[in-house]
């Protein structure tokens, strides 16, 4: 199927030297286990940075209650109430799908009054239909029903500018801390409008400014973080040169928002800066789009503004929370009847391995998965290493003298690698992902390659795009990272598919592992 690892690079193209990459995240060795509070308290972030998701949805239920109740001749008998609860969530899911719980910097009620008249007039419609199939029913009038469709409308426009106001509100009495990426009179103006308008719910802690122009680590000390409760002037605050101080400030300041004001390039950072993008996305920050960068982004997304700057949100790749649930089903599906039609395969292997290298067929391995969690991975065994520490940090063995006919076979077979199937099944891995790999190599490569840690953005699995792009065997750890990005960042169902389709294919390709 796959390999798991490949000869380290000492070299950079050219054949020398390899070149020295600033690090995309500060942390050197995954944690074992997670921090449940820190888990926790990250989730209450999220859930209040919703800005009155729940005030909006509870304003949009009550609008055809109200109705209902208060325009005549919509007084219908109580055994068909229950029929409408489905019309509600149809009415929710129309206005999800319009974008109307987005998160806004400048939330108004009244730009949101054609659409809410149309889905009103769609949910009536709806109710009429469903009413006319009951039965024995008195169907509404039509002019109750356009009377409903404008009470409504006015109910639910002005339930929802009272819910705008109560998140503007909250907003200004708990404000965000903000990065400003990108430097110039623009970043300034914006710096100094949150500043002057606190209902925006942001609060300025740094600006950012990357790349050539920027002073290095060496030359530039650390900077200090702001204090959470003070507001700071524009002109004072800090700026952050290198993705690792950038990481820092998130983690000390809790940043929730970042806001590109640049296109990228020699106008500083943009959102086409890939690993500060996915550096951002890791620790949970909003990122926006705001004046020039926004006015030419093609985000498909509906403009904003903060003062005046046009603003759009900018949506990373990672894939949706639904998307991950079902990629796990597909997984269970999958690799149960593939375990239940291999188990005469694996029993030959565990009685050949036993036979020729003894006991200890299954090799255990700690390796680092999803969101830097460690596991240990199985596999059976092919070599006996001669203590724990040539296992973690030797990177092949391939061409060891000491392994055996029967092991050699299975690694060129990928039959070593069977067991892994319960690794799936227990939630360790992915069938389709990028390779996992052990935390030495992990904190080795994240040093060296800048996009080597946003791997873990994913499940790890069996096989991956790279594995079946050739990229096994001593191929370059640079291109690996790149293809298991892109894959993460192009996420779908059918690309799964067409790799453990492409894997199947060569699964006994006698190649070298």
């Amino acid at each position: 199927m796959t390999m798991d690892s490949t000869r380290a690079p000492h070299t950079g193209q050219d054949g020398g030297p390899a070149t020295t990459v600033q690090r995309l995240a500060p942390a050197i060795h995954p944690p074992r286990r997670p921090d449940a509070r820190h888990a926790e308290r990250a989730g209450a972030l999220r859930l209040r940075d919703s800005t009155g998701g729940a005030p909006l949805v509870l304003a949009d239920v009550l609008a055809p209650v109200l109705t209902v109740a208060a325009v005549p001749g919509l007084h219908l008998p109580t055994r068909v109430l229950p029929l409408l609860l489905p019309l509600l969530l149809l009415q929710l899911v129309l206005h999800t799908r319009r974008g109307l719980y987005r998160r806004r910097l400048s939330p108004s009620a009244l730009p949101e009054l054609p659409t809410l008249l149309g889905h009103a007039l769609i949910v009536w419609c709806a109710a009429a239909a469903g009413l006319a199939s009951v039965g024995p029913v008195r169907v509404p009038a039509w002019q109750a029903l356009l009377t409903a469709v404008a009470a409504q409308t006015a109910i639910g426009c002005a339930g929802r500018g009272v819910a705008h106001r109560v998140a503007r509100y909250r907003a200004a009495r708990h404000p965000r801390s903000t990065l400003i990426v990108g430097g110039g009179a623009t970043a300034q103006q914006i710096g100094a409008a949150l500043y002057a308008h606190p209902d925006y719910g942001m609060r300025p802690v740094g600006v950012v400014e990357t790349g050539p122009a920027a002073v290095s680590d060496a030359e530039t000390p650390a900077p200090q973080v702001l204090p959470a409760q003070l507001p700071v002037p524009p002109t004072q605050l800090p700026v952050l040169s290198t993705h690792e101080d950038i990481g820092r400030a998130v983690i000390q300041n809790t940043v929730r928002h970042a806001l590109f004001v640049a296109h990228g390039g020699h106008g500083g950072p943009g959102p086409d800066d890939g690993a500060l993008v996915r550096l951002l996305a890791e620790h949970g920050v909003r990122m926006w789009l705001v004046g020039r960068a926004a006015e030419s982004a093609p985000t498909g997304m509906p403009p904003d503004h903060l003062w005046g700057f046009t603003v759009r949100p900018l949506r990373s790749a990672p894939a949706h929370r639904p998307q991950h649930w079902g990629k796990r089903g597909l997984d269970i599906c999958l690799a149960l009847p593939v375990l239940a039609v291999a188990a005469p395969v694996m029993a030959l292997c565990v009685l050949a391995v036993r036979v020729c290298d003894g006991p200890g067929v299954i090799f255990r391995q700690e390796r680092v998965g999803q969101d830097g969690r460690a596991f240990t991975l199985l596999k059976f065994r092919t070599l006996r290493p001669a203590d724990e520490h040539e296992s973690a940090t030797r990177w092949s063995v391939a061409r060891d003298h000491r392994m055996s006919r029967v092991g050699g076979l299975l690694r060129r077979t990928s039959l070593d690698e069977l067991p892994q199937l319960w690794n799936v099944l227990r939630g360790d891995m992915s069938l389709v992902g990028p390779r996992p790999e052990r935390p030495y190599f992990v904190a080795k490569f994240s040093g060296a390659h800048p996009g080597y840690p946003a791997r873990h953005r994913m499940p790890v699995g069996i096989t991956g795009l790279a594995q079946v792009n050739g990229l096994r065997g001593d191929t370059s750890i640079e291109d690996r990272a790149r293809f298991d990005n892109h894959y993460i960042d192009t996420w779908s169902f059918w690309q799964d598919i067409c790799i453990l389709a492409r894997t199947a294919t060569s699964l006994f390709r006698l190649g070298g592992s």
